[in-house]
């Protein structure tokens, strides 16, 4: 049994195969093969097609490559240092005792007192062997740097007292030391040094 094919020329299934057992083109509604229509004289009319409304246009064109060979020569830059910072540093405090010694703390800060058997780390300006070293505390103070005043400054931590150019100074209150300064551990002007800062 020969294949049905719609004879519509207009219709999209027009001349291709269709299913033996269909009796009308599925797209255009025509009869097939021996049927004969049941209004020959109105032949089916064929549906336009309905398009689907076209894609919106964007705006957006991609920027065309460029394929030129010409090279383009630029102007030299030279490449800029870095500057390099120096490391921070910190003026020398130096403590100079009434016998001669001097004593000093480079950085950023330290304690002053008496290195004894029982501590697990001395203070980083340790006062032992010198006269009268009973009178200085263990921590007796201790000296930091000082961003804002650009100084060093001093804090009592001792049970004997801290004296700056003859004034007691408040336990736990910083004060700012500056060159020349006469500085007492204890009382009795046992222990007395001179500031000096490099």
């Amino acid at each position: 049994m020969p294949a049905n094919r719609c004879p519509n020329p207009n219709c999209e299934y027009f001349n291709r195969a269709l299913p033996n057992n269909a009796k009308l083109c599925p797209w255009c509604s025509t009869p097939l093969g021996n049927i004969i229509p049941s209004t020959p004289n109105n032949p089916p009319v064929s549906q336009p097609l309905q398009q689907p409304p076209p894609p919106e246009q964007s705006t957006y064109q991609p920027p065309a490559p460029d394929y030129s060979t010409q090279y383009q020569q630029r102007a030299y830059v030279p490449p800029i240092p870095q500057i390099q910072t120096p490391p921070q540093r910190f003026p020398v405090l130096k403590l100079i005792h009434s016998t001669g010694r001097e004593f000093s703390l480079s950085g950023e800060g330290g304690s002053i007192g008496r290195r004894t058997q029982s501590m697990p780390t001395p203070p980083e300006i340790d006062l032992a062997g010198i006269p009268h070293e009973g009178v200085v505390s263990r921590r007796h103070a201790r000296f930091f740097w000082d961003w804002s005043q650009n100084a060093y400054m001093i804090v009592d931590t001792s049970t004997n007292g801290v004296y700056l150019n003859g004034n007691l100074l408040s336990s736990g209150v910083s004060y700012r030391l500056l060159n020349g300064d006469i500085l007492q551990l204890g009382q009795d002007n046992l222990v007395v040094f001179t500031v000096a800062i490099m």
